[in-house]
């Protein structure tokens, strides 16, 4: 059983803060892909759904970030699934905001919710890495994470969740490239080949004269151009 887990802290209070972006990603797949009501369960709250024939279960854990571990490993053994079959949601300050990479295995960096992860479960999950940016410094870290996304912020971060949505079935199936692939069309769509070009001051140069500029002598015509 795959279980796909958002970290956060519960609560009205913390739900807009930079902390809780990886709630905000499941609970976009469960809207996006019409899962069950959430549920209590696993000291966090449940969504279960299908992508195929492929049953998923989504995770919020309500212990808090720093016990994180507890619900997920509550989670694990239910459903008797291996630390490959789990896929984390977090924020990550090294990226920055509107970036997102996949990671399976590797240190916690310091993320609290990461770190109770890892000593209930191992490293060896896989790992969707929200970036957030980073503050400057370390001392201002705890307080920047605890604030909420400015508006300036929501445009990005609501293609960001739609394209992790829109390759959350990738994600199932074990392609982590395509699922990149579903985030960047959503995040750096390609440019439109319907666009027109603009024309090219060579070209302009070029353009047959208008009938006023043709009643003009040629020095008049000259001097137009450098008016």
């Amino acid at each position: 059983m795959q279980i796909f887990v958002g970290l956060g802290n519960p609560g009205a209070k913390y739900a807009n803060n930079r902390h809780n972006i990886g709630f905000m990603a499941v609970d976009r797949i469960a809207s996006d892909h019409g899962f069950g009501p959430w549920r209590s369960k696993f000291q966090g709250s449940i969504s279960e759904g299908r992508f195929g024939s492929e049953r998923i279960v989504l995770l919020k854990p309500k212990t808090f970030m720093n016990l994180s571990g507890q619900s997920v490993a509550a989670a694990m053994k239910f459903y008797k699934s291996e630390p490959s079959e789990i896929t984390v949601f977090h924020d990550e300050l090294d990226l920055a905001p509107g970036k997102c990479r996949f990671k399976t295995g590797g240190g916690h960096a310091g993320h609290n919710g990461l770190r109770s992860i890892h000593q209930h479960i191992t490293p060896e999950y896989n790992r969707i890495r929200i970036g957030i940016g980073h503050p400057g410094h370390k001392d201002a870290v705890a307080g920047y994470v605890l604030r909420d996304f400015t508006k300036a912020d929501h445009d990005w971060i609501d293609d960001l969740l739609r394209g992790i949505s829109d390759g959350a079935e990738e994600l199932v199936n074990g392609d982590s490239g395509r699922f990149m692939n579903a985030v960047s069309l959503r995040t750096a769509p390609p440019r439109s080949s319907t666009s027109k070009p603009k024309t090219p001051i060579a070209e302009k140069a070029h353009e047959p004269a208008t009938q006023e500029e043709e009643k003009l002598s040629p020095l008049q015509r000259l001097a137009a151009k450098f008016s």
